[in-house]
């Protein structure tokens, strides 16, 4: 079993540079100083957060004010104008969520590459498209709750362009994120098949031509997908309470879900999967079909999953969807899943009560579904902690260094003239963001869901903070380095536009109130406030350049501050 838990390590930062904050005025070089601080303002200490209720989602919630609108599209969104904030708080919670479950899908990511040519033969083994359609949903199509699930799904059932080794990859990405855009909002047992079937996940964890043992050769089926479809997309390593915490033995070791033997039995159920097509050079069509399964490959004999039995009379695709109906209905499914979920969109250590209550949704959605995804990810953006989150240090988030920009490009407007998004690969730590979608160094996600900073209070604590496992000194002046560019230039066609907020300008408390509410939610302390006022003021304001200049100022301080990094 050691073998097994230290599958969950993956290798720690680079060590970090000395930070090479670029500075115009003195605004921007106070943002260096104050995301700085960051890590102390965010390591305050302190255990688990205290539950504020019991029993699932509040029925019927009081619209929210401004700045839990601003909060509640932090959580469930990408970003928001004062529009859209006006439209939360006119409708309230349970409309604006049924507008967004309700809403239509923009054009599909493979149709979008097809479209500017990409599926010629001569372009298979290119890149190019790849970060631009991405970049294309993130920052501008309209159901942004689904985008927003399909981003964090994406986070635990993780695929890459690191390590996909084929012909048409980025047609296989492309429809890996259509089937999740497809199945974000329907039953995880729906969302585990086609996870599994995908060509990307075929190829990215070697289902795909993964065959029946030869004793001539020595050849044994791969294990990687029946490890890793166990270990990270359904079940975890350690049996769960209900309530996400480890179940003991008497003796107080902790109880593994399944060993090598299982995993080596779930390996041969994994056998005879491949492409939908005998020629993959002619066209990228076959990357949007679910794999084929191939007799003559399959392993023969009885077969099990965690010790249910598949007869050996089951042919590939019986003996498959018999496994993974095993995986589903297992008791760690619904808090194993159901807390990464919560992580990923409302806090990183959220309490046990919370995440009961959401493995109770995930168990049975009020009419005897197991899994409806939709059930619980209304259970989890309406938990009582999502919409009052409790006191404390251990409250709150971390935002993700894609969040952040693509909360920037949506508040201010930012589109693609000619369609082009040429955003690029953001993954430079140093240079941009630190982070890419669907660019995760491994199968294990850029963060864990289990990370402890170390040597700070929330390590010591045992408080889970996943998303400072990208945090460090070069990722902060990186990250910083690469808001100032964007901020004041764009990249490429991507123009912000400040417009609206240049009448604002003149007053240094009105324009950081208004990104405060906009960005932060309204929680920038008032020292915060005062010392970015301060820095604002210093920029001079009587010519059109110097308006807009503070306007950039605001919004850069603003997104350095530790109240507005860590979303609470």
């Amino acid at each position: 079993m050691t073998e097994l838990a230290t599958q969950t390590e993956v290798e720690h930062p680079p060590t970090p540079n000395q930070p090479d904050v670029e500075s115009s005025g003195a605004a921007y070089a106070l943002g260096a100083v104050v995301l700085g601080s960051l890590s102390l303002a965010a390591c305050g200490g302190g255990g688990g957060s205290a539950s504020s209720g019991s029993g699932g989602s509040v029925a019927t919630l009081p619209p929210p004010t401004q700045p839990q609108a601003a909060r509640f599209v932090g959580m469930s969104g990408l970003g928001a104008t004062q529009a859209d904030l006006d439209a939360l708080t006119s409708r309230g919670y349970e409309a604006w969520l049924d507008a967004q479950f309700n809403a239509p899908r923009s054009l599909s990511h493979f149709d979008w590459l097809l479209s500017k040519g990409y599926g010629v033969a001569a372009d298979r083994y290119q890149s190019a498209g790849l970060d631009a359609t991405i970049w294309r949903k993130l920052l501008g199509s309209p159901d942004v709750l689904r985008q927003r699930v399909v981003l964090a799904l994406s986070e635990i059932f993780v695929v890459s362009a690191t390590g996909l080794n084929t012909a048409w990859a980025k047609f296989a990405l492309a429809a890996y994120l259509d089937m999740l855009e497809e199945r974000a909002f329907g039953t995880y047992r729906e969302l585990l098949g086609a996870v599994s079937l995908s060509c990307a996940m075929g190829v990215y964890l070697n289902m795909r031509g993964n065959q029946k043992g030869d004793p001539k050769t020595g050849r044994q089926p791969d294990e990687n997908y029946a490890r890793e479809v166990m270990q990270l997309f359904s079940i975890g390593l350690l049996q769960l309470n209900p309530d996400g915490s480890p179940k003991t033995l008497a003796d107080g070791r902790a109880q593994y879900t399944y060993n090598q033997e299982h995993v080596t039995a779930l390996a041969q159920v994994f056998t005879g999967w491949d492409f939908n097509t005998t020629n993959v050079n002619a066209s990228p069509a076959f990357m949007r079909e679910p794999m084929r399964h191939i007799a003559a490959r399959f392993a023969t004999g009885d077969k099990s999953v965690l010790g249910v039995a598949i007869p050996a009379s089951a042919d590939g695709p019986t003996a498959l969807n018999k496994a993974l109906d095993v995986l589903a209905d297992h008791p760690n499914v619904g808090p194993f899943i159901g807390r990464q979920l919560i992580q990923r969109l409302v806090c990183s250590n959220p309490s046990p009560a919370y995440v009961a209550r959401v493995s109770a949704v995930f168990a049975n959605n009020g009419r005897g579904q197991r899994g409806d995804l939709k059930a619980v990810i209304r259970a989890i953006l309406l938990d009582p902690e999502a919409i009052s989150p409790p006191a404390g240090p251990a409250s709150g988030k971390l935002r993700e260094p894609v969040l952040r920009f693509v909360q920037w490009a949506r508040t201010f407007g930012v589109t693609s003239p000619s369609d082009a998004w040429a955003v690029g690969d953001t993954s430079n730590p140093s240079s941009r963001l630190g982070q890419s979608p669907l660019r995760s160094p491994s199968v294990f996600n850029f963060f864990r869901p289990g990370y402890l900073p170390p040597d700070s209070a929330l390590g010591t604590n045992a408080v889970t903070a996943p998303e400072f496992q990208l945090c460090n000194e070069t990722t902060v002046a990186g990250y910083l380095n690469f808001m100032q560019s964007v901020i004041q230039n764009g990249i490429g066609d991507l123009k912000p536009d400040y417009t609206a907020y240049l009448t604002l300008a003149n007053d240094a408390a009105a324009l950081v109130t208004r990104f405060n509410l906009l960005l932060a939610g309204g929680r920038l302390g008032a020292d915060t406030q005062a010392t970015l006022v301060s820095a604002v003021s210093t920029i001079t304001a009587t010519t059109d350049t110097g308006r807009l200049n503070r306007v950039r100022a605001a919004i850069l301080l603003v997104m350095a501050a530790p109240e507005y990094l860590i979303q609470v």
